[in-house]
Parts: C-alpha cells; sequence; structure tokens
C-alpha cells in the first residue's frame, strides 16, 4: 500500500508540475467555454424561446439560468473525458522516455504501477472537473439560480461517475500507446470527436435517426444525459410553475435529451447509471487483464 500511495503522489504531481500535459488538459474546458458564450448561448437562448407555445413567457432569470444549465452540462460532459484522456499521458509518456524500465526494476508490483496510474488520473482529473464544476455553478448562481442541495450533489456524483469512465477508458487504449506521436493523435481525435458523439456539442434529437441509434449503444451518451437532468430539473420545475404546459416541458426534455430512447424506449435515470456503472466496472476488468497477461507473458 505504501507504494500505491508512493506512485500516486508521484504521478499526481508529475502531471500538475508537467506544464504541458497541465494546459493540454485545460484546452478544451476553455474552448468550450469560448465557443458556448460567444456563440452557443444565443443559439440555445433562441431555441428554448421558439420552443414556447405562444401566449406564453418565462422571466429572462430562468431563461438564461436554463441556458447556461445545458451550457453546464455540456461543458462537464465533454471535459470529464478529455481531462482524463490528458492526465492519463503519463502512463504513455513514461514509456516513452524509457522511465517505465526504471520503475518496472524496482520492488514496485506491475499491477502495484497500473493500479498507481489509474487512481493518479482520477485523482488529477477530479480536481480539474471539480474546479470547472464550482467556478460553473458560480456563474450558474450568478445568472438564474434553480437548483437544489441534490441537485448540486447529483452533479457532483455524475463527474465523480463519468471521471472513472474517461480514466478507465484511456487506461485501456492508452495501453497499447508508446510513443508522442501516439500520444498527439489520440488525444486530438478525443479531443475533437467525443463532445460530437456525446451529445455535448449538439443534442442527439438533432441527430438522423441511424445516428441516433448508433450512439444509443454508447455509454458517454448516458453520462451527458444524467449531467443535463440534473443540471437542468430546477429550471424544468420552474417553468411548470409559471405555467407552462408539462408536455411542452416534456418536449423540450426530448430536445435537449434529458429524455433519452432507446430503440423508441424510454430509458429511466437508474438503467442510465447501471450502464455507466458496469461500463466503468468491465473496463477496468479489461484494464486489469490486460496487464495480467502482458506481466504473464514477460516472465
Amino acid at each position: 500500500m505504501t507504494g500505491l500511495g508512493a506512485l500516486i503522489k508521484r504521478n499526481t504531481k508529475l502531471f500538475f508540475k508537467d506544464k504541458g500535459m497541465f494546459f493540454t488538459s485545460l484546452i478544451t474546458p476553455m474552448i468550450l467555454l469560448v465557443l458556448y458564450a460567444t456563440f452557443l448561448a444565443e443559439v440555445y437562448r433562441d431555441s428554448f424561446s421558439m420552443s414556447l407555445p405562444d401566449g406564453f413567457t418565462v422571466s429572462d432569470k430562468l431563461l438564461d439560468g436554463t441556458v447556461v444549465a445545458q451550457l453546464l452540462s455540456s461543458l462537464l460532459a465533454v471535459c470529464c473525458v478529455t481531462v482524463s484522456f490528458c492526465s492519463n499521458m503519463l502512463m504513455v509518456q513514461d514509456k516513452a522516455n524509457g522511465t517505465i524500465r526504471d520503475l518496472t526494476v524496482t520492488p514496485v508490483r506491475s499491477s502495484t504501477l497500473a493500479f498507481g496510474y489509474y487512481l493518479s488520473t482520477v485523482i488529477s482529473s477530479l480536481i480539474i472537473c471539480y474546479i470547472t464544476l464550482l467556478i460553473s455553478l458560480i456563474y450558474l448562481g450568478a445568472v438564474g439560480w434553480f437548483l437544489t442541495v441534490a441537485d448540486v450533489f447529483l452533479l457532483s456524483f455524475d463527474v465523480l461517475l463519468l471521471v472513472l469512465f474517461g480514466t478507465a477508458l484511456s487506461s485501456v487504449i492508452n495501453f497499447f500507446l508508446s510513443t508522442q506521436g501516439q500520444i498527439s493523435a489520440v488525444g486530438t481525435i478525443i479531443s475533437a470527436g467525443y463532445g460530437f458523439i456525446c451529445g455535448a456539442y449538439m443534442p442527439i434529437s438533432q441527430f438522423g435517426e441511424g445516428i441516433q441509434r448508433f450512439v444509443s449503444f454508447l455509454p458517454g451518451t448516458y453520462g451527458t444525459s444524467l449531467l443535463r437532468n440534473h443540471a437542468m430539473r430546477g429550471y424544468f420545475a420552474e417553468m411548470v410553475s409559471e405555467g407552462i404546459p408539462s408536455e411542452v416541458v416534456e418536449a423540450i426534455k426530448d430536445s435537449v435529451d434529458c429524455n433519452l430512447y432507446f430503440f423508441d424506449k424510454d430509458v429511466e435515470i437508474s438503467v442510465m447509471y447501471a450502464i455507466l456503472v458496469i461500463t466503468v466496472v468491465l473496463l477496468i476488468s479489461a484494464y486489469v487483464l490486460m496487464n495480467y497477461l502482458r506481466n504473464r507473458k514477460a516472465r
């Protein structure tokens, strides 16, 4: 346990000391914040306004808060996974620069090394993602706050679950990487593509039927929906209390992926959690198995 603790401390310190990795992990959140603030916020605002029936209006505080809540959920959905990939690049860098050879000649077991990378990535990613969540909540409070304590708690839990998912996924993928070029290629692909396939950049409801069915098989889709539900629940409840018909609110939920459908069947919140938890367990199991087989082959 002492060896594991030392590895976690070493990996975490190296991540925050390495300005390249650290700032790379912040690129996606910063780009998304600028993109949302300068372009998407107005698009989302117009979309919500047009969704309201004729003769119905909501306060600017509620409308602006709803927009920011959607932006918050999109930002976190992407950051939790992309930051995890960037944080986990240390595992590949150690192989690329030969540091892994120095670590493997020590008495520390290979399985301890593997879990050291995993747990340190979780810690580093959670620090960045929770800071992002805190800043987003402060901004949301300034615009229009309709969240409950339970909503904030569930958002925090969603962030934790998505970081565990992102770290497990990156651990499996990074297991096969060993050069700086491969790190850059995978990082670019994940940063550019993940937001689209998880429904963060554009709601899945706006995709074609074939793409909707494809992304319904991807765990990240349900992580985005969980964040959407918990970030926006209070705003939808306030809309109903202000007189907006419940069927209109449900239609808005459909349009922003709060309601997800798997081949026309509604996916419950509990099922979304189950999908993510099972996926995390399977990915970690695959990571453990791959390390075991590699170590067995090496012996």
